[in-house]
């Protein structure tokens, strides 16, 4: 055998291999403990008359002279020949690096997270816990499937199982206690700012809130002025109140039984709370422009009666509370339905802000980068009652004119 092959000295091979894996310069080598025939082996290795200790610094100017001479191979050429392919694990650590990066980053700017920025603190939490096995692609794989179940959210009422085989094709998908239904959990604890929940009923409830259920009958959409030409149960029940200058009350069931919504009007004005609508029927009776509440946060019967306007060709214009929940909910509906934010700048805030209710915690606003700060400055709700009037004399000056009037059949109404 070869006495460079010989077992004795394979643990200095594997030193200098592993030292020179790491991508950094080299200069000595360090190996051991070492027993006396290892010592011995490295002894005549080097041609040394003594013998060294257990552990020993080799120089490597010294072994590649030592090794060319003999083979006519330096010592990085020798010991890939005898343990392998030299690696880099200092360009490995910094691909390694540089590719966690590009997963957060891919996850952080996230379509779904920047359109509801009450997310974020969720995403950095995600991010904190690291990669699942420490893999990049399973990790990936995981959070987007985790980003396409929020976007689906409010569901539109479908049991958790039949949500999660239309989703995510498996309707174990976001069975109890799975990582997925976890994180997706959590994100609606955020998005609903929430305690989290910590039992199965208080995790069903969740579930709820997000229009996960068998029933179809308690979540509903309430509308008033809204006129659909279409011969289905729905279109028949908001011609009817609309006529009546009533509200009208669909539930997820009527809705999801109306495939088309016929004429649907070019324009829609959608409100977070129920008493603006009450005034609008007050003042305007059979005359209601078109409007639509969601009275709070969003139902299952909400997002999917405003997603089949904006279907229909529909303009949807979105307005809510001044304060940290009501941005919120706001940037739910824009996300969900592709609603416009309607008198929800900045300006308007800093307009109608004197006194008021505190606005709560407050998270970025999507569509203007500027309005967080300005209610955490001023520290004062505007409840969108307190608008009402002034929303109403908008949404009326932007009606078509007809006979000389203000609007469409709203000719004497405005006080």
């Amino acid at each position: 055998m070869d006495p460079l092959l010989s077992p004795a000295l394979k643990p200095l091979w594997q030193a200098v291999h592993a030292r020179l894996s790491t991508g950094r310069p080299v200069s000595r080598v360090r190996v051991g403990p070492l027993g006396l025939d290892q010592r011995t082996a490295l002894a005549d290795l080097l041609g040394s008359a003594r013998l060294p200790g257990e552990k020993v610094d080799i120089s490597l100017e010294r072994l590649d002279e030592v090794l060319l001479e003999r083979t006519g191979r330096d010592a990085r050429d020798f010991v890939v020949q005898v343990i392998g392919p030299i690696g880099d694990r200092a360009a490995e650590r910094r691909e390694a690096a540089a590719d966690r990066a590009e997963l957060w980053d891919w996850f952080t700017t996230h379509p779904v997270i920047s359109a509801q920025p009450a997310l974020a603190e969720w995403a950095v939490g995600v991010r904190r816990t690291g990669l699942i096995d420490g893999s990049i692609t399973r990790t990936k794989d995981e959070l987007g499937k985790v980003l396409t179940v929020l976007a689906e959210l409010p569901a539109a009422g479908r049991p958790l199982p039949a949500f999660a085989d239309d989703v995510l094709n498996d309707p174990h998908a976001l069975d109890d206690g799975t990582r997925r239904a976890n994180l997706v959990l959590k994100a609606l604890v955020a998005i609903y700012d929430v305690p989290a929940p910590v039992d199965a009923p208080e995790r069903r409830a969740l579930w709820e809130r997000a229009g996960i259920a068998d029933d179809q009958l308690s979540s509903t959409a309430l509308a008033a002025g809204l006129r659909l030409a279409g011969d289905d149960v729905a279109s028949g029940v908001l011609r009817l109140c609309a006529d009546s200058g009533l509200a009208a009350v669909l539930t997820l069931q009527q809705l999801r039984a109306t495939t088309a919504f016929t004429g649907a009007p070019s324009e829609v004005w959608v409100f977070e709370n129920p008493s603006v609508l009450a005034v609008a029927l007050d003042r305007f009776g059979v005359h209601c422009p078109p409007l639509v509440c969601t009275s709070g946060w969003p139902s299952s019967a909400d997002i999917l009666l405003l997603n089949r306007l904006r279907e229909a060709g529909s303009a949807l214009h979105y307005h809510g509370d001044f304060d940290g929940e009501g941005l919120r909910i706001a940037a739910n509906v824009i996300a969900r339905t592709g609603a416009t934010p309607w008198r929800m700048s900045s300006a308007d805030y800093l307009a109608a802000a004197t006194d008021g209710p505190p606005v709560g915690r407050v998270t970025p606003v999507p569509w203007d980068p500027d309005l967080a700060g300005h209610l955490g400055e001023v520290g004062r709700a505007v409840p969108e009652e307190r608008l009402a009037i002034a929303l109403l004399d908008e949404i009326v000056q932007q009606l078509p004119k007809t006979n000389g009037g203000e609007g469409p059949g709203i000719v004497g109404t405005l006080p």
